[in-house]
C-alpha cells in the first residue's frame, strides 16, 4: 500500500468521506451497543433467578435499519446523509418534529476530520488504515462512556489484541514494548484502583479503565503509558473540576475517565514520538 500513488488532496478528500460513513456506523454502535449488553444482562439475570428469560424486539447493529428513536419513523436515504442531512432536518426528525441529538453530527464530523488528520499525518500506508480503526474505537468508546459509564469488553478487549497483532511487525511500537505495555498498563490501573478502595471504602474507576489503558499499551508500548496517564488525568481533573464548579455536575456524580484516556490514546497516535523525546528528554 505504500507504493499507492495518490495526491494528498485526493487522499484527504477520500479520508472525509470515509470518515463520514464511518462516523454514521458509529452512531449506532454508540446507540445500540448498550442496548444490547442491557439485554444480556437481564437474560443472565433471568436464568440465575430460574424465570423464563425476558422477550425482545429483534435488534442488532445491522437490524432495524435506521430510524427516529422517538417515534420509529424509518429514515429515508437522503434523511440519512452523514451530518449534511441534520442540518437539512434542522436538527429534527421530518415526522416528528423531535429534536435530533447534536451527538449524531459530532460524531460524524470528529471522525471525518480527524481521518483526514490521520491522512496527512501517515500518508498512503498500513498505518494509515490501523489509525483509521483506531480513531474509531476511540470515538465509540468515548461517547458510550460519556452516556452510559461503560467501555464494553468487546471493544476495549479487541482494541488490546488488534495492537499486538499490528505490532508483530512494530507498526507503531516494537513487539516487547507492546507486550509489556498491555501489561503494565492494566497492572498499572489496576493498582491504583485497590488502593484507591482500600484507603477510602469505595470504588474510584471501572475495570474497563484498565482494559482501555491496557490497550493504548498494546498500542503505543510501555514507553507512553506515563505521558499518556499524565494526560489523561490532567484533563480529566481540569474538566471535572470546571463541570463542578459551574454546577453542571454533581459533586457525588462519577466522571467517566475512558474519554480521557481515549484522548490521550488519539494524541499519542499523531504525536507519539515527539511526545517520548519531549518526556525522556
Amino acid at each position: 500500500m505504500e507504493g499507492l500513488s495518490i495526491s494528498p488532496s485526493a487522499l484527504a478528500v477520500v479520508a472525509v468521506l470515509l470518515g463520514l460513513i464511518i462516523g454514521s456506523f458509529l452512531n449506532v454502535v454508540i446507540h445500540r451497543l448498550p442496548l444490547l449488553m442491557e439485554r444480556e444482562w437481564r437474560r443472565q439475570c433471568a436464568e440465575l433467578e430460574g424465570k423464563p428469560p425476558p422477550s425482545f424486539p429483534h435488534l442488532s447493529l445491522a437490524w432495524p435499519a435506521s430510524h427516529c428513536p422517538h417515534c420509529a419513523h424509518r429514515l429515508s436515504v437522503w434523511e440519512n446523509i452523514p451530518l449534511l442531512s441534520f442540518f437539512l432536518l434542522r436538527g429534527r426528525c421530518r415526522n416528528c418534529q423531535a429534536t435530533i441529538d447534536w451527538r449524531y453530527p459530532l460524531v460524524e464530523g470528529a471522525t471525518g476530520i480527524l481521518f483526514a488528520l490521520a491522512a496527512w499525518r501517515f500518508g498512503p500506508s498500513w498505518a494509515l488504515l490501523a489509525a483509521w480503526l483506531f480513531i474509531a474505537y476511540c470515538l465509540a468508546l468515548t461517547f458510550i462512556d460519556f452516556e452510559t459509564q461503560l467501555l464494553p469488553d468487546v471493544l476495549t478487549l479487541s482494541l488490546l489484541w488488534v495492537g499486538l497483532l499490528l505490532n508483530l511487525k512494530g507498526l507503531y511500537a516494537p513487539l516487547d514494548q507492546a507486550v509489556l505495555g498491555a501489561i503494565a498498563g492494566y497492572l498499572a490501573l489496576w493498582s491504583i484502583y485497590w488502593l484507591f478502595k482500600l484507603l477510602m471504602g469505595k470504588e474510584g474507576m471501572g475495570y474497563g479503565d484498565f482494559k482501555l489503558f491496557a490497550a493504548l499499551g498494546a498500542w503505543f508500548g510501555w514507553p507512553a503509558l506515563p505521558m499518556a496517564i499524565l494526560l489523561a488525568s490532567l484533563v480529566g481533573a481540569a474538566v471535572g473540576l470546571f463541570l463542578i464548579l459551574t454546577r453542571r455536575q454533581a459533586r457525588d456524580k462519577p466522571i467517566p475517565f475512558g474519554p480521557y484516556l481515549a484522548g490521550a490514546g488519539l494524541l499519542m497516535l499523531f504525536t507519539r514520538d515527539s511526545l517520548l523525546t519531549l518526556w525522556l528528554g
